[in-house]
């Protein structure tokens, strides 16, 4: 089975039953059946976004079961992945993207990926696919 890249994105509207695309990503996951791959960055994005809400009880036990479901892989932060980060986001310095993002896309195309859970025109100006556009 492939796998497709997790954005912030996807989870913060998961989780988050106010989010204004909640229920397109609920309606996607139902018949979704592919591994995912994630970063610590990205869950760190989900629980910035969530702080002030009523979802954040329940982020750290979201964020414990990712790192233990054998359905997603979480790729841990690292200097490594940052400095890498760090280059794509120099060199793209007339793009939007953030410093996530580009931790995002340097992960995605060091593991051979193409398909991402995101709905925004970054991920597609990198050369992606944004599954949720």
């Amino acid at each position: 089975m492939s796998a497709v890249f997790a954005d912030a994105f996807y989870f913060v509207a998961w989780l988050n039953r106010r989010d204004q695309h909640h229920k397109r990503v609920s309606q996607f996951s139902r018949s979704f059946r592919a591994r995912l791959l994630t970063t610590d960055w990205v869950l760190m994005e989900v629980a910035d976004a969530l702080a002030g809400s009523e979802y954040r009880s329940r982020v750290r036990d979201f964020i414990l079961h990712l790192r233990g479901s054998n359905a997603c892989e979480v790729v841990p932060a690292n200097r490594e992945g940052m400095d890498r980060a760090l280059d794509l986001y120099h060199q793209h310095a007339d793009k939007g993207w953030t410093l996530t993002d580009c931790v995002s896309f340097a992960i995605m195309r060091e593991r051979g990926l193409t398909d991402a859970l995101r709905g925004d025109k970054h991920f597609e100006q990198a050369g992606f696919t944004a599954l949720l556009k």
